[in-house]
């Protein structure tokens, strides 16, 4: 490629890149222009309501006009507000505006306009703004007057632009001189020639270098240096730290975690850019870098290679030692002959196995490696000896003793990072980029230092949406390095504010992430870097939840002499006697419960605690999670509702259920149990005459009323068990039927369950005490009851509830169908699609199924090639609609279908997989296929 056409080239390329910008300022204009239309027409009718009221008022009373004339104009001037119109001169690439920089990363070299028009301004005798100006674009120099033409005054003649004159050629004569010719080692006297007219000069080596490269790289590297051109637009375009953090910080703070329990004083200091040592230090560690102990200044030595004076009289002392034992060996071998003699020659060998001690001493010393953290501090100043706070990404100012606590270290070093290399500080003063030592093993990844405890601010969490919702099992290839893997975990979860760890009850190690992405970097940390050992991951485990609908194709109820639902559970020791009814909840009351799992809990926890005499602990740390891990974040951050507040929306609620008031009328305070894990959103419903099961949502002092009553009742008839003995029994088997459903042992969601009845027929004969009789039954009635309620769910249609991920992507009318297609062979549903208004990209609204986004965006990169990137964000969990145990029945279904049902059944074979991982039963999975003709190993 010639000078002449890397021009045309640049010049088009910037032609492209303004044209984009162009496109997505004209949407952004043309939509400020439509939202400012809307705000003329609401004034507008505005002002004709008001207008109108007055006149009716007017015909009322008469009014004073004074105040009305005032109004109007008031009204007039508001809605007269003209458009304001923005100039985009400022958002363009032009190299006359130096904005642009021409680079090579690979050879090393980079300028500017400005740095050229400062090389030319003495010898063509032009002022530098000019040359600043006219060094891109159709201008040309004439070589007899030395003047600048325009494209309109060249009268034909054939000039080259100015850039590829002046500029490009010159680049160009400099590959030549060194990597060009016809064996490409380049020319040494246009080399010479062209550093004395630079006046520049190349270190005789590299000029003696045979690799031609070398002195391309040392001549650019004098002539225009990458780092020079970076440095100095850096310093012209950006804001300086003062203007950056007066601008940027306010919004950074209200988006860190807890932002209302930051210190006035804090956010103060870092907005203000304080950088006196009485305000307080905040200081933000973006990572930690791994330096070899012998690149620290305190290791390097500063004459060379040579030995210091120290370091040689303790190699003498060593020697000489040696030498001293090597005598000693001599005279107690002498009669050994030869051999004492090789022996002694052995030993006293300097330049052999001591040196070859010496190498390994520094290659050991070499192999030992130091953690900085690469910092940036935002308020006071920063010197060696400070005390700080480590915070964790996880801490917040809210509760800023919950575990982790932070801890107190000292800093021991910091350094100014100069490149590749580390030059000492003793301070650091706000708005510097830094390097501190003294953090390693209290900050893994990232973090936040800070002079104060209360009221500190966290720059390094994550402010999440939604909990992780991808889980995978991982185990060590090596069954050795299990200790390592465990240690790795409970450090990644430390330092990544998204990952969680667990350990399930069959023993498995589980990391919950994120997404695809983040689990990737999350095994990628674990190998490298926290468990330092070989580890493989098992598939991805999706969670499901379980529900239950009226449909209109159910099979006929098991029982025909009980309503859909009911289960007559008996004891195995036929001593007890029990009758649920499980019926599906209202949607309305389902979403309900699970957005306000935080006024659950904190309805529980003040129950529990008026029934133990103590006070109520908004942190308590019961099991009151979800099952999996896996719950809404909105919900559990609820608790303001009181108990009066969350019983007339629970009412409102159900009245919203259509055709269904009188099953659902009264039934709020006959409410036992919440579940799973007491804040799920499913109801245990007591609807006993006798009251066996305690009220949730009773008063204080119905709740006193039925603790004397049982009291009173067991204090009659002491060696008698009733059904109030076995009310826990049974909330207890509730959790356990709700945390674990009958179709894969998941989460139950949107099921009530009606204790309507429950029989106590213990023999008279027996000589036991209630007491004993109480603990034989107790697991009896807990399995009677959980095998009940899922008797009950299965009478009725179930289905499985799959995790969803609300996906955004933008693309281009080109890619449009291939993204559709990657959406809907995956059961992704569009739910829009919108054109960005002066752009031809259209920006797609969907969701997806997590069970099925694994692979999803490589796919789609890869169908679109690029043009088309997905957003992935966890939304709930959105029902299938589909029977899981459905057969074709009907004779249209069977002759359609025939008996083994040609159609796939999606959410069998999402149940099934789910049972094949946790090892449970697959009904008519077949393990042998077509036997014969499988072949043995005889054979």
């Amino acid at each position: 490629m010639s000078p002449g056409e890397a021009y045309i080239h640049l010049s088009k390329l910037l032609e492209q890149v303004n044209a984009v910008i162009g496109s997505f300022f004209q949407g952004e204009r043309m939509e400020e222009d439509l939202q400012w239309r809307e705000r003329v027409e609401e004034r507008v009718n505005a002002a004709a309501a008001r207008d109108q009221e007055k006149a009716e008022r007017r015909a009322v009373q008469p009014m004073n006009g004074t105040s009305e004339e005032e109004d109007e104009s008031v009204n007039v001037r508001s809605t007269n507000g003209d458009f304001e119109e923005k100039d985009d001169e400022d958002l363009y690439f032009a190299p006359e505006n130096n904005n642009v920089i021409f680079s090579s990363a690979i050879d090393g070299w980079a300028f500017t306009v400005r740095q050229f028009a400062a090389l030319y301004e003495k010898k063509l005798g032009l002022k530098r703004a000019v040359l600043e100006k006219v060094l891109w674009g159709d201008f040309y120099l004439d070589p007899k007057t030395k003047r600048v033409l325009a494209q309109k005054h060249l009268k034909g003649r054939a000039l080259k632009p100015m850039f590829v004159q002046l500029v490009l050629e010159n680049i160009w004569a400099v590959y030549e001189a060194t990597v060009g010719g016809t064996r490409g080692k380049g020319d040494p006297a246009m080399i010479d020639k062209i550093t004395k007219s630079l006046s520049i000069t190349i270190p005789s080596h590299i000029l003696r270098s045979r690799d031609p490269r070398a002195i391309l790289i040392a001549l650019f590297a004098a002539w225009l240096p990458l780092s020079t051109a970076l440095l100095v637009s850096v310093i012209e375009h950006l804001p300086s730290p003062p203007v950056a953090q007066a601008d940027r910080l306010p919004a950074m703070l209200e988006a860190s975690p807890g932002a209302d329990h930051i210190e006035p004083r804090i956010r103060e200091a870092m907005v203000g850019f304080k950088t006196s040592k009485e305000d307080p230090i905040v200081a933000y560690v973006s990572k930690m870098v791994a330096v070899p102990e012998s690149e620290l200044p305190e290791n390097k030595r500063r004459g060379g290679s040579s030995l210091s004076a120290e370091e040689a009289r303790d190699m003498a002392r060593k020697k000489r030692a040696e030498i001293a034992k090597a005598q000693a060996a001599t005279n107690e071998g002498s009669s050994n002959g030869v051999a004492g003699v090789a022996n002694t020659l052995e030993s006293m060998s300097i330049d052999g196995d001591d040196t070859d001690k010496s190498k390994d001493w520094k290659e050991q010393k070499e192999d030992q490696e130091h953690l900085i953290g690469f910092a940036r501090l935002y308020s006071g100043t920063l010197a060696v000896g400070d005390s700080v706070y480590v915070l964790p990404p996880k801490f917040s100012p809210a509760n800023h003793h919950a575990h982790p606590e932070p801890q107190k270290v000292i800093i021991t070093a910091l350094y100014l990072l100069m490149g590749r290399g580390l030059e000492p500080l003793t301070s650091v003063p706000a708005g510097v980029v830094f390097g501190v030592a003294g953090l390693e093993g209290h900050i893994l990844k990232s973090g936040t230092l800070c002079s104060q405890l209360q009221g500190s601010v966290n720059l390094a969490g994550i402010s999440m949406g939604s909990q992780p919702i991808v889980r995978v099992a991982l185990e060590p290839v090596n069954p050795g390095d299990l200790g390592k893997m465990v240690k790795g975990l409970q450090l990644l979860e430390q330092s990544d504010p998204c990952a969680e760890y667990e350990v399930l009850e069959s023993g498995e190690h589980v990391i919950l992430t994120a997404g695809e992405l983040h689990l990737e970097r999350c095994l990628k940390d674990l190998r490298e870097r926290f468990a330092k050992c070989e580890i493989q991951a098992g598939e991805p485990i999706v969670p499901y939840r379980e529900s239950i609908v009226s449909a209109e194709e159910m099979a006929p109820a098991k029982d025909k002499d009980l309503s859909r639902g009911t289960v007559m559970g008996v004891t195995t020791s036929k001593q007890i006697t029990v009758r649920v009814r499980v019926r599906p909840l209202p949607t309305t009351v389902t979403e309900f419960l699970g957005k306000n799992a935080g006024a659950i809990k904190r309805l529980y926890s003040e129950t529990k605690a008026e029934e133990e005499g103590t006070t109520a602990d908004s942190e308590d740390r019961d099991d009151t999670g979800t099952y999996d891990g896996i719950g809404d974040s909105r919900g559990l951050g609820v608790g303001a509702l009181t108990l009066a507040d969350f019983k007339r929306e629970l009412v409102a609620a159900f009245e919203e259920a259509k055709g269904e008031k009188e099953i659902w009328h009264d039934v709020i305070d006959k409410i036992a149990a919440f579940g799973p894990r007491r804040v799920g959103p499913n109801l245990l419903i007591d609807a006993t005459d006798t009251r066996t099961c305690q009220r949730l949502l009773r008063e204080t002092q119905e709740l006193e009323k039925d603790g004397k009553n049982s009291q009173d009742a067991q204090q009659s008839l002491p060696n008698t068990l009733t059904a109030r003995d076995f009310s826990d029994k049974i909330s207890y088997a509730f959790q356990l039927a709700t945390a674990q459903g009958p179709l894969c042992n998941e989460p139950m969601q949107g099921v009530a369950v009606f204790l309507e009845e429950i029989t106590v027929a213990a023999p008279s004969d027996e000589e036991s005490s209630a007491r004993e009789k109480l603990g034989r039954l107790t697991g009896e009635v807990i399995k009677t009851v959980r095998d009940s309620i899922r008797q009950g769910f299965l009478d009725w249609s179930p289905r499985l509830l799959l995790a969803m991920y609300s996906c955004e992507i933008q693309a281009s009318t080109e890619v449009l169908g291939r993204v559709y297609g990657v959406i809907t062979r995956r059961r992704g549903r569009i739910l829009s699609e919108s054109l960005k208004e002066g752009t031809p990209f259209f920006t797609i609204l969907s969701v997806l199924p997590v069970a099925e986004s694994f692979g999803f965006s490589d796919e789609i990169r890869k169908r679109t090639s690029g043009a088309a990137s997905p957003q992935l964000i966890f939304q709930g969990f959105e029902m299938l609609d589909e029977d899981p145990f459905w057969v074709p029945f009907t004779e249209d279904e069977l002759e359609d279908l025939g008996e083994l049902a040609d159609r796939e059944n999606v959410a069998k074979r999402y149940m099934d997989r789910v049972r094949v991982r946790k090892g449970l039963v697959v009904r008519g999975r077949k393990l042998v296929k077509d036997a014969e003709k499988q072949k043995t190993l005889k054979r």
